[in-house]
């Protein structure tokens, strides 16, 4: 089942996306500090970013957390599948084919594309995303850190 997340998911939300920044599906961990900011974005709207919890018999099974943006190049607004977690007792149960049939369904319809990164070496993911339909896409991105006060 994947659902909304809700104000009461905060230390379900905080600690499946730590074990998520620990696991080998992430280049690099991030600051516990930029996962709260990311709790209280989702908490303050849905404009940017909106998280989902992923159940299996009632159990949490893993999350999974959007934003959004306007791209010109795809001619409207687009959604990014920031993070998809499911724990490693839930994996291979078709709950990661369930988000994105809940992303076709609920979101989609809203958006003009679905983008989202994988980790080089994380053949599995990529293995369901071009079965769920998506491709590889010929950019390469960078970024540029800008620090707070600038």
């Amino acid at each position: 089942m994947i659902r909304e997340i809700k104000k009461e998911d905060r230390q379900l939300y905080m600690e499946m996306s730590e074990e998520f920044y620990n696991s080998e599906a992430v280049l690099h961990s991030i600051p516990e500090s930029y996962r709260e900011a990311a709790w209280e974005e989702m908490m303050r709207s849905e404009e940017y970013a909106k998280g989902y919890i992923l159940e299996k018999d009632g159990e949490p099974a893993g999350y999974g957390l959007t934003s959004y943006t306007f791209s010109q190049e795809a001619g409207g607004k687009v959604v990014w599948l920031e993070e998809l977690y499911i724990r490693p007792q839930f994996r291979c149960q078709g709950l990661g084919k369930e988000f994105f049939t809940y992303v076709d369904e609920k979101i989609a319809p809203m958006v003009k594309r679905i983008r989202l990164e994988i980790e080089p070496d994380n053949l599995r993911a990529k293995k369901l995303y071009l079965a769920m339909g998506y491709e590889d896409l010929a950019y390469a991105q960078m970024v540029k850190e800008v620090q707070e006060g600038k």
